[in-house]
Order: structure tokens, then sequence, then C-alpha cells
């Protein structure tokens, strides 16, 4: 397998990646998790944005090979084709390059992107169950991957130990966030409802496109802070992010009498 370590061809197997890191030190970054499937970067304008705006809260200034959408569509593409890879999953992680100390030294940003195989899981979500133990914090920087990847961590832990297929975080005050990698919708009386980004959820690119094709099919759209009663008592729930939309059969003991997810939700758009 080959990576990119700031635009340079290596194979995964010869890398050792420099110190100082800040990254590794400090956390001083992002990272994006993208899908090239059917010779394309999917979503590659609302990843772009978002990287561009994770970049702007941390003082960063994006590589010229990833800064515009074509751009980056080339230098991911040509990355999961040195891998022989027809669909990867691709993730690509940013750092502020340098050493020091918390002061930022430079706006340089170093990046490294890896490619793996990618096959699409849309079967729906047997069990889920809201968390105990880890709850979702916004911040300036919640929108985006990476800097509070901790919280997912433990989101998943407390998941596996549970013995669920996918966890719900609320926010402090209790309100639904989003599910442990993807964002939550629920379907209420032919609305679509969604955590807005003041929960601590992020800013996901697969939530975005299922909220402007929903609009597109003039569907009702509401964006709140909403309790769990809410969720639960909704017609039919699913999670969407980059790899997936999946729909969820049951939460802690409630379940859910449909699961059919209009085809607008799951399409792919250019």
């Amino acid at each position: 397998m080959f990576l990119l370590h700031n635009g340079q061809l290596v194979a995964a197997d010869a890398f050792a990646l420099p110190l100082p890191n800040r990254g590794l030190a400090f956390g001083d970054g992002f990272f994006e998790t993208l899908v090239f499937a059917e010779n394309r970067l999917r979503y590659t304008a609302d990843h772009l944005a978002r990287m561009q705006q994770a970049a702007t809260a941390l003082y960063l200034t994006l590589p010229a090979t990833l800064a515009t959408p074509g751009a980056l569509a080339a230098t991911l593409g040509a990355l999961a084709a040195a891998n022989g890879l027809p669909a990867a999953r691709l993730r690509l992680q940013l750092w502020r390059a340098g050493g020091g100390r918390y002061a930022p030294p430079t706006a340089t940003a170093e990046w490294l992107a890896t490619a793996e195989p990618f096959a699409p899981d849309e079967a729906p979500i047997a069990q889920a169950g809201f968390a105990q133990e880890t709850h979702s914090l916004f911040s300036p920087l919640s929108f985006c991957k990476g800097p509070q990847a901790w919280l997912y961590v433990r989101a998943a832990h407390e998941r596996q130990q549970r013995g669920w297929d996918e966890i719900i975080l609320c926010d402090a005050a209790g309100h639904v966030a989003e599910a442990g990698a993807a964002a939550i919708f629920w379907l209420k009386d032919g609305a679509l409802f969604t955590p807005s980004l003041a929960s601590g959820c992020v800013a996901g690119v697969r939530r975005a496109q299922v909220l402007r094709a929903a609009k597109a099919q003039g569907l009702a759209c509401r964006e709140g802070l909403f309790p769990p009663e809410e969720l639960l008592a909704a017609d039919a729930v699913f999670t969407a992010n980059v790899a997936a939309v999946r729909a969820v059969k049951r939460i802690d003991l409630t379940i859910f009498k449909s699961h059919h997810i209009d085809a607008q939700f799951k399409n792919q758009p250019n």
C-alpha cells in the first residue's frame, strides 16, 4: 500500500513520521474521512468547505495541493489509483508544521493521506442506546473532525461494552447531538428533524447533503435542541455519514416500525 505525505507518494511500510510533530504532541490539527468511488471523490466541495473552516479556526493555511475542489479530488484520486482501489476510504490528516510549545510557530500545514478498500454497509442498525459515560461538547472546533476525537473513542468503548450496534450522544443539558460516528435524523409527521450544531455535533458533509435533498423535495426540515423523548417519539430514525445512510430499528427499549429511508437521502451527488 502507498500513502501520501506532503504530496509525496511513499510505500506505507517504508514511512516514518518525522519529529517533532505538533499533531502528535498537541492535537494541533484536524482530519477528514472521504470516499472515492465510481471514479470520483464524493462531496468534494463540502469536504473542502469544512477543511477551510477548520484551517481558519486553527490559524492554518491549506496546502495548494488540497486547497481547491479540483486539486483535492486530483490528489486523493491519485492515491486511490496508486493503491489499485476502485472504491477507497481515505483519511486526510493535517497538522501544523514545526515544533515549539503552545504558541503556533507557523501557519504552514503538513499532511498525510492514507487509503483502504471501501465497501458501503447500509444494513439497518438493530440496537442503539444513549451514552451514559460521555456527552457531546460544543466548542469553536466541534464542527470539524479531530480536536475532540477522544470523545468518540470513549463513546465507542461504551458501545462495545454494552453490546450495541450504535451509540447516541447527548450534550451536557441532555439534548440529542449525534451518533457515535454519524449524524442522526428522524422523521415525524412528515417533517425531518436533526440536532443543530449548537449541540456539539460534527458538521458532517452527509448531514448537509441530507438536508439539501430534503429541502429540494419540499420536506420541512427542523434543526434544533431536542430532548431524547422527541427522538424516541419519531416515526423513523436513521444515521448518515460519508460512508452510508442506515435506518435504526431500536433505541434502548423503543422499537421503530418504519425502517424505510427515502431514496433522496441516499443519493450520491457529484
